[in-house]
């Protein structure tokens, strides 16, 4: 079963929006990397009061954890760029057998 992963960050959600529209190759060239060591679903969301959150899907942690060790050079100074000065809380998340799931292919 796969993992959640969410990252949390301080920093300029517009900034990283300009980023995104200025340079949209070097974003998609992390991301499309990410797809070979297994991405499943990726997103940014973000706050108007600078609190950056990232969500995506993983077959594991380890997965996750291999990509952001290899992306280091690239994420860094992205995230220095958007104004995070603090290393992002992660977080991974399993699936819970509930029973009562809504949405997604449940």
């Amino acid at each position: 079963m796969s993992v959640l992963m969410t990252l949390q960050a301080k920093g300029d959600p517009a900034k990283l929006e300009k980023l995104a529209a200025n340079e949209p190759d070097r974003i998609r060239a992390i991301s499309d990397d990410a797809k070979r060591y297994g991405l499943i679903g990726h997103r940014f969301y973000g706050t108007d009061d600078g609190q950056i959150l990232v969500l995506d899907e993983w077959p594991d942690a380890e997965s996750f954890q291999r990509f952001f060790a290899a992306h280091q050079d690239d994420i860094g100074p992205m995230m220095a760029e958007i104004g995070s000065t603090a290393a992002p809380e992660i977080t991974f998340y399993r699936v819970l057998d509930t029973h009562d799931e809504v949405g997604w292919g449940a």
